[in-house]
C-alpha cells in the first residue's frame, strides 16, 4: 500500500511514460510504462550493466539496434499450443519477428567492445529457427494470403478456379454485348461469390436468372443469369475445396509453432529486455545521465548537480524555466537530514528529486547527476509528501500524515527484521529511504514538534536515510544533541525575497515570515508587534544564521575562483606541453634535414675520394702522385664535410683500435700515436696518414683528451719522417714481388729477399696468381711462420682479388 502511494506521490509514473517514449516494440513500450522494481541488489546490478552496454554500444554511430517490425507474438504462439490455428497474417507476424531478432542478435553478438557482456548472454539464448521463417514465408505472402505453391492439391484448385472465372466472363460477356439495352452498366462483379450483371430494373425480364442484390435506388437488380448457374455452383464448390485446403495448411504451420511455443515466449520476453535496456540507455543519454554506483557501508552518498528528471522533461519538451541542480553529499554517520528553509524553497522538489534518483538507479536507469553518482542500494523508497486531506476516510491533514507515517514504520520494521538474517545492502540492518514532508505539522506546534522529534530519533534507529523537511526550530538543534543529525536548508535572497533553489549544507534555514510579509505589504504596526512578540532571541539567531550563510557564500566565491585559477593552471599547461610538443617535433625535423644533408655531403665526398683513390691507381704507383693524392682528399674533406664540434668526455687512442675519423664519417685503424705534435698515423682503406686528434674520435663518440694523450706506438726508423711517400697500402714496383710460373720451393727464396728488403717499407704485394690455388696455399703457409710478418690477406678485386696477397711487415 505505501509502496504504491509512494510511487505516486514521487510522479514516478510520469517519468515511466517519458520513459515508454524511447521504447519501440508495443511489449517494450508496455514494459517501460510499468518497470518492475527488483527486489534483489544482484537484480539492479544487472540492469545497471545491460543499459551500459547499450549506452556504449549507441556511443558508435555505425551500430543502431533496430526493432521495428518486432511484434509481440506471444498471445498468437498461446493460441497455437492450445490447438488452435493461426492466421497468415499472424504466421506472417511470426517469420518477420523472426527475420528481425537475428538482426538484432547478429549486431550485440558481432560488437567485440561491450564491457560485460551481459547483452551477448541475454540474445544467446535466443532460438530464431530460419527454417520455420522460410517454411512460412513459402506458404504465406506479403499479405498474410496462403500462396499458391504451399501444396501441390491447392495448386490444381487454384487451376480450376481460373479456369472457371475466365468462362464465366466470357459467357456473361457475350450476355452484356447481346442485351446492351438491358444492361444498366457494363461491369461484372460479384455478390456471396456469385458472378452478377447489372441490370435496369425494368427489363430485368430480358436477362432469364437468380436477383442477388438490388441497388440502393431500386433501378437496378443484379442478376446470375441462368445460362452460368451450373458453372457458378461448381465454382463456389471449388472455393469451399480452397478454403479447406488453406485451413489444412495453416493448421500445418500451426503445429510448427507449436512445438516450438516455449522458445518462442523466450524469445519475446529476451527482446522485451533488449528493448527496455535500449529505452534506458537512450533516455539515460538524453537526460545526460552518469550510471550510478551503489556503496557500500562507511562510504559517502554524492549527488553532486543532481536534476529532478520530470523537470529536465518540461524545460526541453514544454519550454519550462531553467532547473536549477542541487548538491547532496552525506558522510556514512548522517541518518536523518532536516531541511528547513521558506514555502516554495524547493524543499518538497528536492525530497522528490532524491526519491526519484534511488528508484532509478533500483531499475537500471542512469541519474542526471555529475560523475561519480554514488548512493546505497535502497530496498525500500517510502515517501510522506503533500498536505492533501483525506475526503473520503474523513481524515484531516495531520490524520492522513499520520496514516501515512504508520505504514512508512511497519515497512522499515519489516524491512529491518527481514534484513536481519540476510542482508541485502552491506549497510546495518537498515536499507529504506525514507521522506518526510513537513513532518509534525498539521497539529499544535508544541505537540507536534515533540512527535517529529520522537518519529526522527526512532528513525535514525531503523531507516538507512530520513529526509524530512520542516518549520520547527527544535528539530534544526537536534545536529548538536545527535551526531546522526545533519542540517540543510534551501537558500533565500533578502534583496529579492525569493528563493534560489539552492541547497545548502550544515546550515539552517531561516524564519523569513516577517520580512516575506513586510515585502508583500502588510501594515507595519503588525509587523512590528510580531517582531517584538518573537523577541530578540529569535532576530539573534537568525542575524548568526544570516552571518553563516554569507561566510558560506564567501568561501563558495573563493573555491570557483579557485576553481577557476586551477581550470587556466591546466589550460596554460595544455598549451605549454602543446607548443612544447611542437617545438620538439621541429627539432626533430631539423635534425632529421641536418642529418640528410650530412649523408648527402658524405656521399658526395666519398664518390669524389673513390674518383682520386681510381685515378691514382692508374699507371704507374709513385710517392709523388700519393702525396697529391692525399692533398686533394683533405681538400675535398675541408670542402665538403661538415665542421662537427662536439663536446666529450676524455679519450685517449691507443695502437692498434679503431677510430672515428669524423670529416670522412668511415672508421680507420691506429698505427701510431705522436703526442707531441697532437696526431695520430692511421689507416683508412688504401691510405696511411696522419691525421689530428681533432679530426678522430672513438667509436662511441669520445674525444682525444690532448694533455693526457700519451706516445703508445713502437718507434721505426722512418715514422720521424713520414710523408705520403710512405703510405703503406699503396702498390708500387719496390713493394710489389710477382711469383707467377715459379714452384713453392723457388718462391720461398725469392719471398725471403723481398721481406727483407721492404721491411722498412712495412707492406708487400704478393702476385701469385690464382691458378690452381697450389701456389697461392704455399705463400700463405711461408707468411704463417714467418717472424717479420705482422698480418697478411687477399687483395681487393680492384687488386687482384685471390691472385694477390697484401702482407704487413713487422
Amino acid at each position: 500500500m505505501i509502496h504504491q502511494e509512494t510511487l505516486k506521490l514521487l510522479e514516478w509514473s510520469r517519468l515511466c511514460s517519458h520513459l515508454a517514449t524511447f521504447a519501440t516494440t508495443k511489449m517494450g513500450i508496455t514494459a517501460a510504462q510499468n518497470p518492475d522494481i527488483p527486489e534483489l541488489l544482484t537484480e539492479s546490478q544487472e540492469l545497471l550493466s545491460q543499459t551500459e552496454e547499450v549506452y556504449y554500444l549507441e556511443q558508435d554511430p555505425k551500430i543502431k539496434l533496430i526493432f521495428e517490425g518486432i511484434v509481440d507474438i506471444r498471445d498468437v504462439v498461446k493460441i497455437a499450443a492450445l490447438g488452435g490455428y493461426l492466421s497468415g497474417k499472424d504466421l506472417l507476424g511470426i517469420a518477420i519477428t523472426l527475420d528481425k531478432v537475428r538482426r538484432l542478435r547478429k549486431i550485440v553478438n558481432s560488437y567485440e567492445k561491450l564491457p560485460l557482456f551481459n547483452l551477448k548472454k541475454l540474445v544467446n539464448n535466443i532460438k530464431t529457427y530460419p527454417e520455420l521463417e522460410q517454411t512460412i514465408r513459402y506458404c504465406v505472402d506479403e499479405n498474410g494470403d496462403i500462396t499458391e505453391h504451399a501444396s501441390s492439391k491447392l495448386s490444381k484448385i487454384r487451376l480450376l478456379l481460373r479456369e472457371l472465372r475466365n468462362e464465366i466472363y466470357q459467357k456473361l460477356q457475350s450476355i452484356i454485348n447481346k442485351k446492351a439495352g438491358a444492361i444498366q452498366e457494363s461491369l461484372i462483379t460479384q455478390r456471396n461469390n456469385r458472378f452478377v450483371i447489372p441490370v435496369k430494373t425494368l427489363q430485368k425480364d430480358q436477362i432469364p436468372g437468380i436477383v442477388h442484390d438490388t441497388s440502393n435506388t431500386g433501378m437496378t437488380v443484379y442478376i446470375e443469369p441462368s445460362y452460368i448457374v451450373d458453372i457458378g455452383n461448381k465454382y463456389c464448390q471449388y472455393l469451399r475445396q480452397e478454403t479447406i485446403e488453406e485451413i489444412v495448411i495453416l493448421r500445418q504451420l500451426t503445429e510448427k509453432i507449436a512445438e516450438v511455443a516455449e522458445s518462442l515466449k523466450y524469445l519475446v520476453e529476451a527482446i522485451q529486455k533488449l528493448d527496455l535496456a535500449t529505452a534506458r540507455a537512450r533516455y539515460s543519454l538524453w537526460l545526460g545521465g552518469n550510471i550510478p554506483q551503489f556503496i557500500e557501508e562507511g562510504e559517502t552518498i554524492i549527488l553532486r548537480k543532481l536534476y529532478h528528471p520530470l523537470l529536465i522533461w518540461q524545460q526541453k519538451k514544454e519550454q519550462g524555466v531553467q532547473v536549477v541542480p542541487i548538491d547532496i553529499q552525506i558522510n556514512s554517520k548522517i541518518n536523518v537530514v532536516s531541511i528547513t528553509g521558506p514555502n516554495t524553497g524547493g524543499k518538497t522538489v528536492t525530497l522528490k528529486t532524491l526519491g526519484l534518483a534511488a528508484l532509478m538507479a533500483k531499475v537500471g536507469l542512469f541519474i542526471p547527476a555529475v560523475s561519480p553518482v554514488k548512493l546505497p542500494w535502497f530496498k525500500n523508497v517510502l515517501a510522506d509528501i503533500g498536505d492533501e486531506q483525506s475526503i473520503t476516510q474523513n481524515l484531516s491533514t495531520f490524520s492522513s500524515h499520520i496514516r501515512r507515517i504508520i505504514l512508512i514504520l511497519k515497512a522499515v520494521s519489516n524491512s529491518s527484521k527481514s534484513n536481519s538474517s540476510k542482508i541485502l545492502n552491506k549497510f546495518k540492518n537498515c536499507s529504506s529511504l525514507v521522506l518526510l514532508d513537513e513532518v509534525g505539522a498539521g497539529t499544535d506546534p508544541t505537540e507536534g514538534s515533540a512527535l517529529a522529534i520522537s518519529l526522527l530519533s526512532h528513525l535514525a534507529n531503523h531507516a538507512l536515510l530520513t529526509i524530512a523537511t520542516t518549520h520547527y526550530g527544535e528539530i534544526k538543534a537536534l545536529k548538536y544533541r545527535d551526531s546522526r543529525f545533519e542540517n540543510a536548508s534551501v537558500e533565500f535572497n533578502d534583496q529579492t525575497f525569493s528563493p534560489s533553489y539552492r541547497l545548502l549544507w550544515g546550515i539552517p534555514g531561516r524564519s523569513n515570515a516577517i520580512s516575506i510579509a513586510q515585502n508583500l505589504g502588510l501594515d507595519l504596526n503588525i509587523l512590528q508587534a510580531a517582531r517584538n512578540i518573537v523577541g530578540e532571541q529569535s532576530k539573534d539567531v537568525n542575524d548568526i544564521i544570516l552571518g553563516l550563510e554569507e561566510q558560506r557564500n564567501k568561501q563558495e566565491l573563493k573555491a570557483n575562483e579557485a576553481q577557476e585559477l586551477l581550470k587556466q593552471a591546466k589550460n596554460f599547461y595544455t598549451e605549454v606541453s602543446d607548443k612544447a610538443v611542437i617545438l620538439k617535433e621541429r627539432e626533430q625535423e631539423l635534425k632529421h634535414f641536418q642529418e640528410k644533408e650530412i649523408q648527402k655531403a658524405i656521399s658526395s665526398a666519398k664518390e669524389e675520394i673513390a674518383q682520386v683513390i681510381r685515378h691514382l691507381q692508374q699507371g704507374d704507383k709513385t710517392s709523388q702522385k700519393a702525396l697529391q693524392a692525399t692533398k686533394e682528399i683533405l681538400n675535398i674533406s675541408k670542402e665538403k664535410l661538415p665542421q662537427v664540434k662536439k663536446e666529450y668526455s676524455s679519450y685517449c687512442p691507443k695502437i692498434g683500435e679503431k677510430v672515428k675519423i669524423t670529416k670522412f664519417g668511415q672508421n680507420a685503424q691506429v698505427l701510431d700515436v705522436i703526442a707531441d705534435s697532437q696526431e695520430v698515423v692511421v689507416r683508412f682503406g688504401l691510405m696511411t696518414m696522419k691525421i689530428l686528434f681533432t679530426d678522430i674520435e672513438s667509436l662511441d663518440g669520445l674525444k682525444v683528451d690532448k694533455l693526457k694523450a700519451k706516445k703508445q706506438s713502437v718507434q721505426r726508423q722512418d715514422i720521424q719522417a713520414i710523408d705520403v711517400g710512405n703510405q703503406y697500402d699503396i702498390r708500387t714496383d719496390n713493394n710489389t714481388l710477382d711469383i707467377r710460373g715459379t714452384r713453392i720451393f723457388e718462391a720461398e727464396i725469392s719471398l725471403e729477399k723481398a721481406i727483407a728488403q721492404a721491411t722498412n717499407i712495412g707492406v708487400l704485394w704478393i702476385i701469385h696468381g690464382k691458378g690452381t690455388g697450389k701456389l697461392r696455399q704455399g705463400v700463405h703457409e711461408f707468411l704463417k711462420i714467418h717472424p717479420q710478418v705482422k698480418d697478411f690477406k687477399l687483395a681487393s678485386q680492384n687488386e687482384g682479388g685471390s691472385g694477390v696477397t697484401l702482407v704487413h711487415l713487422k
